[in-house]
This record gives structure tokens, C-alpha cells and sequence, in this order.
């Protein structure tokens, strides 16, 4: 599967999660969940789905810096979201420390893979 796909199906995932959140807090009347929604929003749908277009129109060479831009990016995406989650709502009897240290590591994994994305908008050629 190429980048581009793999990247795409996670955006539209991660979409499909941020509106069954919105709905959930509309419809209970709390936004207790409202910094998670906005995560899955900005970070998994659109940054995902940024990238996906990017890696559709620019193609670049398969290799090692694309192929870890993406992987940190859907880790990076998946962890934060989820040890966001667990750190804020504290709803998996996990204990603080691993759940904040989950949190930044996987925050730490994404801020990675943004800054791959940078190195490699830069080193891809104007057509």
C-alpha cells in the first residue's frame, strides 16, 4: 500500500473518530472531551490527510525519510490521541506516571514527524 493510501485511510479514521466525538459531547451536553476532539481533528484528519495529498502529488523516491515520516506521523498521530485520552480523562486505571510519560513520548514522536515533513518538502524538486 502506498504512502499516500496509508495515510489517507488513517485521516479518514481518525475523521470518523473526531465526529462521533463531537456528536457525543453535543448530544451530552459536556465538553469534557473537547482538547482530545480537537487533537483527532487537527493532527489525525488533517495533518493526515495534508500528507497523504502531499505524498499523491509530489510522489516522492520511496526510502528511508518518507517511509519514517509517515510511520512516525501514525504513531505520533495514534499514541498522542490516545495518551491524551488516558492522561486528561484518566478513564484506564494506568498509573500517572506511565500515562504522562506515554503522552509526551508519543507527542515527541509526532513533533518528529513533522519536522521530517519539513526536511522533505524542502528536499523534493519543483516540477
Amino acid at each position: 500500500m502506498s504512502h499516500s493510501k496509508k495515510l489517507l485511510i488513517s485521516s479518514a479514521l481518525f475523521g470518523v473518530i473526531g465526529v462521533m466525538m463531537g456528536a457525543h459531547m453535543a448530544g451530552a451536553g459536556s465538553y469534557a472531551l473537547r482538547p482530545i476532539h480537537a487533537h483527532v481533528l487537527v493532527v489525525g484528519w488533517l495533518s493526515l490527510f495534508a500528507w497523504s495529498i502531499f505524498y499523491k502529488v509530489y510522489q516522492p523516491k520511496n526510502g528511508l525519510l518518507p517511509t519514517f515520516q509517515v510511520w512516525t506521523g501514525l504513531i505520533g498521530a495514534i499514541g498522542l490521541n490516545v495518551g491524551m485520552y488516558i492522561f486528561m480523562l484518566d478513564t484506564v486505571p494506568l498509573s500517572d506516571v506511565f500515562s504522562l510519560i506515554f503522552y509526551i513520548v508519543s507527542g515527541s514522536i509526532l513533533a518528529i514527524s513533522y519536522v521530517l515533513f519539513f526536511i522533505l518538502t524542502i528536499l523534493q524538486p519543483d516540477d
